[in-house]
Formats: C-alpha cells, sequence, structure tokens
C-alpha cells in the first residue's frame, strides 16, 4: 500500500485483499481492491450564508420534472419544489448552480441567459422566488435536460460538476437509442443523481442514468419525503472534493484485466468503460470523492504455464488524477495484486473472505433482478427461486435492508435455506423500491 497524494488534497489509500494462490496451470486471480478517501470535504455543508469549505470548487444543476404528469397528485408538483428550494438553501457559498425545468424541452428556471448563478445569500432567494413559479405540463424527454444541463456545467472551471434530476415518468417523448447517445456525451463531464418520485416511472431508466453519470438512484414513492432525500443528496455533493479520479490498471505482458467491477457501496460493472491508458494500462472512471471508501472487485487472467514456486506480479492498481493541463496525471495510491502457483491444494482453494462475500453480494444483486423480471413475466416458479436464493445471499452476508425489502414481496419460511412464497398481492411501491436498491451492498466487517 501506498500514497502519493499532495498534503492539500484528500488522502487516498488503496488496500489489496486477495488469495494470492494458484493451482499449477491456473490463470485467473481475484482480488478486492479497497480505496478510502479521507481529509477531503465535510459531509455536510456550510449552513446558508456561512463560508465552510472551498464552495468555489463545485458546480450543481438541479433538473425538476415539470411534465403534465406531476401534477396529479398536487402533492408531487409542490413536492419537487419546496425539495428543490431546500437543495438550494443547501449550497455553499460560491458554488455555481441552476434550475431546469424538464419536459419534452427543457427550459432554464434560473438564473437564465445559459449561466451558472454563484450561491450566495440573494441568489439563494432568487432561486426560490422562481421555483415559487413552476407549474407542470407537457410530456418526458431526459436526454434534453440532461443535455441542457451539460451545455451548463461545461462552462464552469469548477473541479466537481454535478446534476439531481428527479422525475415521476416514464421517457415517453423520447427514443431509448437518443437517451443512451446522450449519456455516452454527458459521460466524464458530470456526475449525477437520479431519484423517480411516485411509482409511474421506469426503474430501468433511472438506475440506467444513474449508472451512465456514476451517480445513486433511489425512489421516492411519497413526494412529502422528496425534501429531505434532497437535502441529503446536496449535501452529499457539496462533500465532493476530487472529480475525474479513475482506477488505472496496468498488466505484464500476457496478461489481461478480464473484468472490474465496483462492489461497494453499490454493484456497477465498470469493465466496458476502460480508456486506454498507455502500454498494457487501462483507465476506469470512479467519478467524484469525498470522505469515503469504495471495494472493486479485479479479475486479471494471467500467462498460463506458471511453475510451483513462481511469482508475479499478475496487475498495479492505481488511483490517478488527470492533469487539466495535459501532463502525466497525479498518482494518488496505488496498491500491488499477485500470483503465486503453488502444489498445495489447500493454499490455492482458499477463496479470500473479501472476494467471497462481495461475490455474494454481486450475485445477491443479479438474483434480486432476475426474480422481479420472471415475476413480471408470470414464470411463478422462476421468480420464487430466485427471489429466495436473493433472501439466501442476504442472510447469509448480513445484508439486513435488503432482507427487509424482500420480506414485502415474499413470504420468508426458512431464510438459512432460502425458501420463500411470493405474496399474492405486492404494492408498487415495494416492488419498485426492492428493484432500484437491488445493487446496494454491505461492507465486509474487517477486524
Amino acid at each position: 500500500m501506498a500514497n502519493f497524494a499532495k498534503p492539500s488534497a484528500p488522502r487516498f489509500t488503496v488496500e489489496v485483499y486477495q488469495n494470492a494462490f494458484l493451482p499449477v496451470g491456473g490463470r485467473d486471480v481475484h482480488a478486492i481492491v479497497s480505496v478510502t478517501s479521507t481529509g477531503g470535504g465535510t459531509t455536510r455543508a456550510a449552513a446558508p450564508g456561512g463560508s465552510g469549505g472551498t464552495g468555489g470548487t463545485a458546480a450543481v444543476v438541479v433538473m425538476v420534472d415539470c411534465s403534465g404528469s406531476m401534477q396529479y397528485p398536487p402533492a408531487k408538483m409542490q413536492g419537487a419544489r419546496e425539495a428543490t428550494a431546500a437543495a438550494v438553501d443547501t449550497l455553499r457559498d460560491g458554488t455555481s448552480f441552476a434550475v431546469i425545468a424538464g419536459t419534452h424541452v427543457a427550459k432554464e428556471v434560473y438564473p437564465g441567459g445559459g449561466r451558472l448563478a454563484v450561491a450566495g445569500a440573494a441568489t439563494r432567494e432568487q432561486a426560490k422566488e422562481a421555483l415559487r413559479h413552476l407549474t407542470a405540463g407537457g410530456g418526458t424527454a431526459i436526454g434534453t435536460w440532461l443535455h441542457l444541463a451539460d451545455a451548463l456545467l461545461v462552462r464552469s472551471p469548477a473541479a466537481v460538476r454535478h446534476g439531481i434530476l428527479l422525475t415521476d415518468g416514464r421517457n415517453e417523448h423520447e427514443e431509448p437509442a437518443a437517451l443512451r447517445a446522450r449519456l455516452d456525451a454527458c459521460a466524464g463531464h458530470f456526475t449525477c443523481d437520479a431519484r423517480g418520485v411516485g411509482t409511474d416511472w421506469e426503474v430501468k431508466e433511472v438506475t440506467g442514468i444513474a449508472n451512465a453519470l456514476l451517480g445513486t438512484a433511489d425512489i421516492v414513492a411519497d413526494p412529502a419525503h422528496l425534501t429531505e432525500d434532497f437535502t441529503r443528496m446536496m449535501e452529499n455533493a457539496m462533500g465532493k472534493e476530487v472529480a475525474g479520479v479513475s482506477l488505472r490498471l496496468w498488466t505484464p505482458v500476457g496478461a489481461e484485466v478480464r473484468y472490474v467491477k465496483q462492489v461497494a457501496p453499490s454493484v456497477r460493472d465498470l469493465t466496458g468503460r476502460r480508456t486506454q491508458a498507455g502500454p498494457r494500462a487501462g483507465d476506469y472512471p470512479t467519478g467524484s470523492w469525498g470522505d469515503e471508501a469504495r471495494e472493486y472487485h479485479v479479475c486479471v487472467r494471467v500467462p498460463a504455464g506458471g511453475s510451483v514456486g513462481q511469482e508475479m506480479l499478475a496487475a498495479r492498481a492505481s488511483l490517478v488524477l488527470p492533469d487539466p493541463a495535459g501532463g502525466a496525471p497525479t498518482v494518488l495510491a496505488q496498491g500491488l495484486v499477485r500470483a503465486v502457483w503453488t502444489d498445495d491444494v489447500a493454499a490455492s482453494t482458499a477463496i479470500d473472505p473479501q472476494v467471497a462475500h462481495y461475490t455474494g453480494q454481486a450475485e445477491l444483486a443479479q438474483a434480486i433482478q432476475q426474480g422481479l423480471e420472471a415475476r413480471k413475466l408470470g414464470d411463478l416458479g422462476g421468480a420464487t427461486a430466485k427471489l429466495g436464493r436473493a433472501v439466501q445471499l442476504a442472510a447469509t452476508s448480513g445484508n439486513e435492508d435488503t432482507a427487509k425489502l424482500l420480506a414485502k414481496v415474499v413470504d420468508v419460511v426458512d431464510a438459512a435455506a432460502g425458501t420463500v412464497r411470493l405474496k399474492a398481492k405486492v404494492a408498487d411501491a415495494d416492488e419498485m423500491t426492492l428493484e432500484t436498491r437491488s445493487t446496494r451492498t454491505v461492507r465486509v466487517k474487517r477486524a
């Protein structure tokens, strides 16, 4: 484990957990790369009018769904106005910000003119006054909202650029390919947290936005809870100090990276997002960081033919921060993944506890998603089997939050054995909450 961060930057550390022993002829090396960032921004923003932190390093755009469906019931539009106002109040002084009203087109609510405002007492009040005039009407084309947010944020010199997106319906006035293209265009420009309010939106759309833009996704079934959720999201955004960090994996000749997955605090497959970073090295985006820890499951395939006792470096994992001027990136922290061949069966067949835990968490997320999909298709046998397996995995891994969500969809007969019965009636909010939060994981309890 090494640390190369500058004193003024948050401190990054990397720890690698693995069983480095392979049987003779074995090729696949699994490791959990644990990354921790400390000493950066605070997790809570300064009070309105306060000076806390480095607000000028951040820019935020809030995208509020103002389509016609937001007026039914009226509490949704009212909740959106109040929540956005609370988010504005949570901004640090000096933070650049804007608010967009989203329908089948995107409109600037505040400050307008293709600009970002700078948070302060006066601009907060002006923004909240503009929010009081928001009304619902029109369709839904989320790609246009993201396009406008990107256009506003790209002009900001802020180190951390972030979006918050709220929707209550499906993206019915835009082709899926158009939204996908817009997400591809925005990727790397800013991160985005996405929220669905009520139960008439599409989970895969909202989670797809968050995954593409390295943010979080969640459901707010009751509009009365929007203010609490928006405040928490903005507090988290204000705690980010470093953006554009990548996990760089270098492998020796003959070795290749099979996959890279974030496995905590949620499951996110980064394999297809690799960009080449020189000979035998690739970068995987991790987004913005504050005071937090994340875990990544790395699988590397090494060359065949290792003899007993032979050891090699399978991969070097580094956290890197690009140089805005185009020079060499800053290495924030580094860890090594090893491979050692042995004829000791006990050594080579042991599974590292960290790897085992997160492999189970990834399977848990997949089992939930497959079980819910089978339920929707009327495959009750398949749904029972998959959701039963999910209950079993949640119980053995100590994922109590997911276990509670599963208990709203199935009757648990025997958690340890994974024996369940599908509930005859399930509230839409309960099913959507389970699906939206299915990728959330619990970290390994380390000594």
